[in-house]
């Protein structure tokens, strides 16, 4: 229970476990997701969100916004997720990003590990002045030395499928977990807040990828921890 950077997780009242999030339609998931992670900050705490799609990542960044004004994401991904709608749906797991952008929610949005876009996906990344770090392009831990309110959203498909085969979307050519563990070392700046998505058990093998998430999980909150 240890993060590699030296915060003892099993500490008495290091953090907490806040509960699940059930919702009684798609349609009001975003409200509830929304509303409770506003009312987590309002209390003073740091959330780390457990997916999920990416879509959740869209009205957490809302709450995070209206307390927040100068906040950067660091946002860990094979897919850019940048698409205006996808199949007709503003609101997919395909276009948190363009959202979070269009509505101001952050000030900056670095991306790393993609390795699949299209002209469309370029062309909203040079629109809302996305700093895409192309998978072929790292490392790039220079990058991460920033000053102020960070929130970082790993997708488990940054990685390797052969490292993480339980997601919905494989991309060969990704992170190794030791990759994403070292970019996630390197961020500085005030870390208010997470999000771990796109974790699918039902394509996971012998449990491979739930543990590599619990491993991520561990220096995520190790990071947001101060370590």
């Amino acid at each position: 229970m240890w993060s590699e950077t030296g915060v003892n997780l099993s500490a008495p009242g290091v953090f907490a476990d806040a509960g699940d999030l059930k919702f009684s339609s798609p349609k009001a998931a975003f409200g509830l997701i929304e509303k409770r992670v506003s009312d987590l900050l309002d209390q003073g705490e740091r959330p780390v969100c457990l997916g999920g799609d990416h879509s959740i990542t869209y009205p957490i960044l809302r709450a995070f916004a209206g307390k927040f004004p100068n906040l950067t994401i660091i946002h860990f991904d094979a897919h850019s997720d940048l698409y205006h709608n996808f199949e007709g749906n503003r609101h997919s797991h395909a276009c948190p990003f363009a959202r979070i952008m269009e509505e101001g929610c952050a000030k900056r949005l670095i991306q790393l590990g993609i390795r699949t876009t299209n002209a469309h996906q370029r062309q909203q990344a040079q629109r809302f002045g996305v700093e895409v770090v192309e998978m072929r392009s790292l490392p790039a831990l220079s990058k991460l030395k920033l000053r102020g309110p960070v929130y970082i959203s790993f997708d488990v498909d940054v990685l390797d499928p052969a490292f993480a085969p339980g997601i919905s979307h494989r991309e060969p050519g990704g992170m190794s977990v030791r990759e994403a563990i070292t970019h996630l070392h390197a961020i500085s700046g005030t870390i208010v807040g997470a999000d771990l998505v796109e974790f699918n058990p039902k394509q996971d093998v012998s449990g491979l990828t739930a543990m590599v998430c619990g491993r991520i999980l561990k220096e995520i909150l190790g990071k947001v921890l101060g370590g």
